[in-house]
């Protein structure tokens, strides 16, 4: 499964723009700069790096640029069976699945910049990234600070990042290399992101979510919020306002979209955090940052020498177990169907034709990579791992949720 991921605030420097104004995809600047009322085009070419951190400056030019990224990929014919952003990453994705117009997008990004600047001036605030300590200590550390500052960012294994009030954030940082954290970066930011301190942006934002109409995603969207699915649009205003104020378990996302069958991950727009996350947090993956058109071409140069690249979107779905054990899971809530065909060793036939006069129960099933193995409601469900059927989790006629395993199998051991 391919996923397609956006970049939050943080991720832009000054002339990022310049290596795309030859290509195609450059278009879309002018496109946002209607849509904005203000010229883009200078904050992605001529801004300088002062005028271009500051929140609202920088929330917009990070998103204008990844949806000119993804336009230059879509270009190439690839598309994601799912998508997810950082942050502010979140409307880029949300953009891409086809959730919220182009418009509204850029739109919903001006109102949010403008609303979280003015909460940053309000109240005061910072944040800092926490290196090699546990989610639990960083929590921990937090909470022993007795000040205002909180877990900001669940960001991989042994990286979390911190917010709250200048001299809180200070105190959680001494704590927390008390407790083994490596290493504590101040991060350059006009406030206290995803905490409590954001709560004035709340009202505004939610009074330009209801100006604009969410569609049904046309690929899989995992929210900041709780690491899940959400294919309701009504789900979505809700979740974009409480993102203000709630922190990014960005960590737990990959692992949501690693149970639903991650095989590659992109990131597209400027930097390559995300991507660096990835590879920390699922190291199986493959995954590759596109920010400047040279990247494209080294991204077609591995699509062409890894076939486990997808070049469209897929329904394969899988969870780790073990070593050796995998479960296929739920693409999504409907009634289960086991493929008819499937045996497991020692269960007889699937369930529902134990009294088959006729059942071989000594046969197994034995799948390779894409084989059908059942379906919800229309769906299909096919297996992402080759191996063995040992059993199921789910009974026919079953009505299952997104997520929930299937069918558990044994897998050959990789060397």
């Amino acid at each position: 499964m391919l996923v397609f991921t956006f970049p939050g605030q943080g991720s832009q420097k000054s002339g990022m723009g310049e290596p795309w104004t030859e290509h195609p995809s450059w278009e879309f600047v002018a496109e946002a700069s209607e849509a904005a009322g203000r010229d883009l085009s200078y904050l992605l070419l001529e801004a300088p790096i002062e005028e271009l951190t500051r929140t609202d400056n920088a929330q917009l030019a990070t998103t204008v640029l990844s949806l000119v990224v993804l336009d230059a990929v879509e270009r190439l014919g690839l598309s994601p069976a799912a998508c997810a952003g950082h942050s502010l990453g979140e409307y880029t994705a949300l953009v891409a699945s086809g959730a919220l117009t182009f418009e509204d997008g850029i739109q919903l990004v001006v109102a949010r910049g403008s609303a979280m600047a003015r909460a940053g001036e309000e109240s005061p605030g910072t944040m800092a990234a926490l290196l090699g300590i546990s989610d639990d200590d960083a929590e921990a550390a937090c909470q022993r600070a007795e000040g205002d500052v909180w877990v900001a960012n669940y960001n991989a294994p042994g990286q979390v990042v911190i917010a709250g009030t200048h001299e809180a954030v200070r105190v959680a940082g001494m704590l927390a290399k008390e407790l083994g954290a490596k290493r504590v970066m101040a991060i350059p930011v006009s406030g206290a992101f995803h905490t409590p301190l954001m709560q004035a942006a709340r009202a505004p934002l939610r009074a330009a979510l209801a100006e604009v109409s969410f569609r049904t995603p046309e690929v899989r969207v995992v929210a900041n919020v709780d690491a899940r699915v959400h294919d309701d649009p009504a789900d979505w205003p809700g979740l974009l306002s409480a993102q203000l104020c709630s922190p990014v378990r960005w960590r737990q996302s990959l692992e949501t979209f690693a149970g639903l069958g991650l095989t590659s991950l992109i990131e597209l727009g400027p930097g390559g955090v995300l991507s660096g996350l990835a590879k920390r947090s699922l190291p199986e993956i493959q995954s590759l940052a596109v920010a400047k058109p040279g990247d494209l071409d080294t991204l077609m140069d591995q699509i062409a020498e890894v076939g486990t690249w997808r070049a469209e979107p897929a329904h394969h779905q899988g969870e780790h177990l073990y070593m050796s054990e995998r479960v296929v899971v739920s693409p999504g809530g409907g009634i289960f169907t086991p493929e008819e065909s499937l045996r497991a060793p020692g269960a007889g036939l699937l369930p529902g034709t134990e009294g088959d006069p006729g059942a071989d129960t000594e046969a197994i099933s034995v799948v390779a990579v894409g084989d059908l193995v059942g379906r919800v409601g229309v769906t299909e469900v096919r297996t992402p791992f080759a191996g063995q059927v040992i059993g199921w989790l789910a009974a026919g006629g079953e009505r299952v949720q997104d997520g929930q395993p299937l069918v558990w199998m044994r897998v050959p051991d990789r060397a």
